[in-house]
Formats: structure tokens, C-alpha cells, sequence
């Protein structure tokens, strides 16, 4: 039977409850246990797939094609394991299905109410996870903060679950603030205490409170920590601020969170197997260079619009023993400058990422352009790739009238377009092409070279597609299709012959690269970049 271990929060949002999730379960990976983690979101639209970025950053897309909350990418990223539809449950789902057995007759005429049906419908979701995954331990976010009314009928359903299985098999993490008060000088704890009665009042006493503060809590602390909320002291987890995100696993690791939660659960304490981590630390401490990367986007003001990305750079830097810093482009800024050379003065490589709508895309089409006439190293990811396309349909292959059906239904070189039977849908999430599907690469290309092998399989979010109509003619002219779904005959990979490192793809790498495991295209850009600096 799998464990389950519940994150909640309180007193303020934003103090790390995704972190503190991803890091524990990382400990519980390296001590030889098969974890999944999943996030429970209190709001009601169904997914974040059609929330603006500003909304709530990037929308991450699993394997299977779910569009999920960006805590996601930290999971993955900190546990190395794909995740799937169980993932990333909103309270939109659980009323959408419950309406719907409602309307079939599955509760044979009776009323449904928030307790029971609401609830079962939620505990269904965390048995779903563990069943699914095969994980021994099984840990659940919960968005928002306790006692927000949104996220009550979670909370209700947890304290459930703990009735039915015994503290043996689940445990509650909440994470609290301990701030710091200026002029007296001094951490106060009771912003915990108040949150812990409201937790308590909800029928949930936690079995461990993991406090963020600016520094550690001293035994005093503790010691009333542990007396006004009822646990050991030993189950008090400091959670200070860090530069170094990555330091977080470690910092629990110490004060031997993964080995209290084992001992509560009754399982082996096996030897925890962290050097990995330790040496990712210590690489990340000590980089030696850094470069600056354009990345050149709509949504910059809000960087969670880009998280992946983001991320993806700076792990092909630690590969690369480099400081990433980050330039970020508002691609409307571009659309009102004469020279570039100002913008990208500092620059060893440009990046454009994904997007939706017609907003800044020439902008971002004349950073292409500069790139490729400069010989600026080059990746384009989904809209990046469509728009290099078109950029060099404009002013290589001289078709002026080039451009994207999502801009332009009546463009005259619809570089870009639907495919024929996309045409028909008219829900807006029904025409995307969502999660794995296969490329297979052509040898000889640049796109081989970084992958090193003949078939791969990616993540993509997107509607609109390359036309094939135009390939020969890009070809003619010196692009390389390298990545092909050949089910599909549809173009995943491009790049440039005369160029000494252009790519672009029509997924999104983002969503594969770890901090161990840099993405290759990833990679090879950051190499490239550092060659051109």
C-alpha cells in the first residue's frame, strides 16, 4: 500500500510549498523509494491551458498531454520522473465530473452535496495517483493557503483520508512563515501558531512544520513551536532563505526530514544515495564564466511565463560550467527600434521561445533576422520555430507575403497554417497537439549530432503547423528539414547550412531538461554560445 504525504500552507502564499514538496520527495527518491507527487489547485478553471501567462506563468504539459500548473516543472525537475493527468487536479475538474455523473444518473437521484460527493471525487484523485504511478510514496501540494475558502473541500477530504488510513500511512507538512520584526529584532512564531489552530480547526493536526524564515530558528523557538502545536521538536524543519535553490533538498537532508517521515511511515531507512545532488550543489556555487542570452518573448515583465525555459538555460550552464544571465526582450519593443546592435550589444545567443496571438510577433521575427544575418547562435522553440520559418520565406526565398494563418487568415504565403482537419474544431483547446509524439531525425544534421539517435519523442503545445507546401522551396534555398513526425509528415526540427548554429523545433525541449540532465538542444546552443562570446 503506498503512503501519502500532504503539503499545505499558511499564513502568507509564496513561502515554497512547491520546493518543499520536490525536495522531500528528491529525499525519498535517493533513499531508494518510488515517489510521485501531484498539486491540487483551488480554482475552477479546468486546466491553466487557456490563462494568460500573466495569470499564472507558464502552462507545463506533461507526457500524456496535460496542460498543468508551472509547479510541475519544479517537481519533475528536482525528481527526474514524468509525471501524468493525475498530476494536477483543480477544483474546475472535480465539479466538471461530478456534474457530469450527476447528469447520467451515477448517484441514483440523490442530492449531491460537497460532503460526500465533492469529497470522494477528490480522495478518488489521490488513490488515482498512487495506482497509476505504482509509487510507494505519493506527495500532494495543495494550492492556495489554509483558510481560504477555495480550498476547504481539499482540506476536508485530506483530513478523510488521514481517518481512513492512520497516521502510519499518511503525514501532513505545513509550511509556515517565521518573520523577522525589524527594531525588536527578533523571529516570531506566532503567524505559526495562528495557522496551525486554523489547520487544527479544520480537523488536521500536522506532524511536521517546516518554517520559512530569514535564518535559522534556535532551540527556544522550537522547543515553542513544538509546545504550542503538539509535535516533537525534532519535526520543527528550518527552512531559511538560499541563493542556491538546490540547497534546499540538502538543508532538510541535515536536519533529517526523509528519515522522520520513514520512521512515522514504518519503512526502511535506507542509505540515502545525495552525492549527485552535493556535487550539483557545489558545481552551481562555483561557475567559473557566464554569458548573457536574449530571450526574446511578450510575456517578459512576468518571468514565470518562461519558468522552463529559464530553467533549461541555466541547467545546459552548469554542463557547461557558465553563468547564464538572462536578457530579457519585450519582442513590441523591437517593432519600434531601428538597430538591434544596441539590444543584443552583449549577447553570445538569442532564444524565442513559445506563444500564442499576433502581438509582438514582428518583433520577434526581426530578432530572428538578426540572428541569422549576424551569425548569432539560435534556438527557436514552437512560435520560434514558425516565425524563422516565415522570416526566412520573407527576406531569403523573397516572399513578402509570408506569414501565419493565426495572424493572418488571408495572408498571401501562408507559411504556417491548420491542417485540414484542425479546421473544423471550433473549442479552442481542441485543436492543439498535445504532449509525446515521435520525430525521427536525418543523420548528418545538427539536430542528429545533438541527439545521437535516430528517433526521439517531445512534448508539444500547439495548433498551427508548418506547410508543406513551401518545404521545397525552403529547402532550394538552404533550410534543413531535420525532424520529421513521419505519421503525420509533419516538420519538427529546422535548421540553417550556412549558419554556425540556427535551430529551431516545433515542441518544447523546456519541459525535458533537469539540472543533472541538460536538454541537448539546450546543450548545444549554450556551447555554441559560449564558442561565440
Amino acid at each position: 500500500m503506498a503512503k501519502f504525504v500532504f503539503i499545505t500552507g499558511g499564513v502568507v502564499s509564496g513561502l515554497g510549498k512547491g520546493i518543499t514538496s520536490s525536495s522531500l520527495a528528491l529525499l525519498l527518491k535517493a533513499r531508494g523509494y518510488k515517489v510521485f507527487m501531484q498539486k491540487f489547485d483551488p480554482y475552477i478553471n479546468v486546466d491553466p491551458g487557456t490563462m494568460s501567462p500573466y495569470q499564472h506563468g507558464e502552462v507545463y504539459v506533461t507526457q500524456d498531454g496535460a496542460e498543468t500548473d508551472l509547479d510541475l516543472g519544479h517537481y519533475e525537475r528536482f525528481i527526474d520522473e514524468e509525471l501524468n493527468y493525475t498530476s494536477n487536479i483543480t477544483t474546475g475538474k472535480i465539479y466538471s465530473s461530478v456534474i457530469e455523473k450527476e447528469r447520467r444518473g451515477d448517484y441514483l437521484g440523490a442530492t449531491v452535496q460537497i460532503v460526500p460527493h465533492i469529497t470522494d471525487e477528490i480522495k478518488s484523485k489521490v488513490y488515482a495517483a498512487a495506482s497509476t504511478s505504482g509509487a510507494d510514496i505519493v506527495l500532494t501540494e495543495i494550492g492556495g493557503t489554509i483558510g481560504d475558502i477555495e480550498s476547504q473541500s481539499f482540506i476536508e477530504s485530506l483530513r478523510q483520508i488521514r481517518n481512513e488510513l492512520g497516521k502510519e500511512n499518511t503525514a501532513f507538512v505545513h509550511c509556515t512563515l517565521v518573520p523577522y520584526i525589524y527594531g525588536s529584532n527578533e523571529l516570531k512564531t506566532k503567524p505559526t501558531q495562528h495557522s496551525v489552530i486554523e489547520l487544527r480547526g479544520m480537523g488536521i493536526q500536522p506532524d511536521f512544520i517546516v518554517t520559512r524564515s530569514p535564518e535559522e530558528l534556535n532551540d527556544h523557538l522550537k522547543e515553542k513551536i513544538a509546545l504550542y502545536c503538539s509535535i516533537p521538536k525534532e519535526h520543527v524543519i528550518d527552512s531559511v532563505d538560499v541563493k542556491n535553490i538546490f540547497q534546499v533538498p540538502l538543508n532538510y537532508h541535515k536536519q533529517g526530514m526523509d528519515e522522520l517521515v520513514l520512521k512515522q511511515f514504518g519503512l526502511e531507512v535506507k542509505p540515502s544515495q545525495i552525492k549527485y545532488w552535493e556535487d550539483l550543489v557545489d558545481k552551481v556555487d562555483n561557475l567559473k564564466d557566464e554569458i548573457e542570452i536574449s530571450l526574446v518573448g511578450k510575456y517578459v515583465e512576468l518571468h514565470d511565463a518562461y519558468l522552463s525555459v529559464a530553467e533549461s538555460l541555466k541547467h545546459a550552464g552548469y554542463a557547461n560550467n557558465v553563468k547564464i544571465n538572462i536578457n530579457w526582450v519585450n519582442s513590441e519593443d523591437l517593432e519600434k527600434i531601428d538597430d538591434l546592435k544596441d539590444v543584443f550589444k552583449n549577447t553570445s545567443g538569442i532564444i524565442v521561445p513559445g506563444g500564442f496571438g499576433s502581438r509582438g510577433i514582428e518583433g520577434k521575427i526581426r530578432a530572428i533576422n538578426y540572428a541569422r544575418e549576424n551569425k548569432v547562435p539560435f534556438l527557436g522553440i514552437c512560435l520560434g520555430m514558425q516565425l524563422a520559418c516565415i522570416e526566412f520565406a520573407r527576406n531569403v526565398c523573397g516572399l513578402k507575403g509570408a506569414s501565419s494563418t493565426e495572424f493572418d487568415e488571408l495572408c498571401a504565403d501562408p507559411i504556417i497554417d491548420l491542417m485540414a482537419e484542425q479546421k473544423e474544431i471550433i473549442n479552442m483547446g481542441g485543436t492543439l497537439r498535445l504532449g509525446n509524439y515521435d520525430c525521427k531525425l536525418v543523420k548528418g544534421t545538427l539536430a542528429y549530432e545533438d541527439y545521437k539517435q535516430d528517433e526521439i519523442k517531445e512534448r508539444h503545445r500547439h495548433r498551427y503547423e508548418f506547410n508543406n507546401k513551401y518545404r521545397d522551396l525552403l529547402e532550394e534555398k538552404g533550410m534543413t528539414f531535420s525532424g520529421i513526425n513521419e505519421k503525420a509528415n509533419l516538420v519538427e526540427i529546422i535548421e540553417l547550412k550556412d549558419h554556425p548554429h540556427f535551430i529551431a523545433c516545433q515542441f518544447h525541449p523546456e519541459f525535458k531538461s533537469r539540472p543533472t540532465k541538460p536538454h541537448p538542444l539546450f546543450n548545444s546552443f549554450i556551447r555554441e554560445s559560449i564558442k561565440f562570446k
